[in-house]
């Protein structure tokens, strides 16, 4: 993650949380749309989607490629961290 983006809101990690089945809760239709196109995308069109909306997009990298990033985001769901 990148030191400069915004912290990851508790709703986002939400989300994000919901998205990969690990707790939360859904985003609406157009953000889950948006939630899997940044899961699913290559690389050039996922650092677009992550330029323009870098919260989910800390969000699913920390989900996807952290060690720790599900409990990472389950902590800042409970208001326990900030990433």
């Amino acid at each position: 993650m990148n030191a400069k983006r915004p912290k990851i809101p508790a709703e986002v990690a939400c989300h994000v949380l919901s998205h990969f089945g690990r707790g939360g809760y859904p985003a609406g239709d157009w953000t889950e749309s948006l939630i899997s196109l940044i899961d699913r995308a290559d690389a050039v069109n996922r650092v677009k989607l992550c330029t323009t909306f870098p919260d989910y997009g800390d969000a699913i990298l920390l989900a996807k490629y952290d060690e720790n990033g599900i409990a990472v985001l389950q902590a800042i769901a409970r208001g326990q961290a900030a990433a």
